[in-house]
């Protein structure tokens, strides 16, 4: 998740599958009694959502380049 503005991100559902994906595995964990990992996964989906949602800077989708004036 370092380079939370590659190409494989920029599609939401991606980005909310993620966070999805780590607030299950936290409810898994706390579920069977090891909370220490829970916490873990918890921090990761925080760190998910700061990354994806916050911090998220969509790229410019391929402009053509503007002609210079003449």
């Amino acid at each position: 998740m370092k380079d939370y503005e590659h190409p494989f991100f920029r599609p939401l559902w991606r980005r909310i599958a993620v966070v999805a994906v780590c607030l299950i595995w936290s409810a898994i964990e706390f579920a069977s009694g090891t909370p220490f990992w829970g916490v873990i996964a918890l921090g990761f989906a925080g760190y998910a959502v700061w990354q994806f949602f916050y911090l998220y800077k969509p790229a410019e989708e391929a402009k053509p380049p503007a002609e210079p004036k003449e």
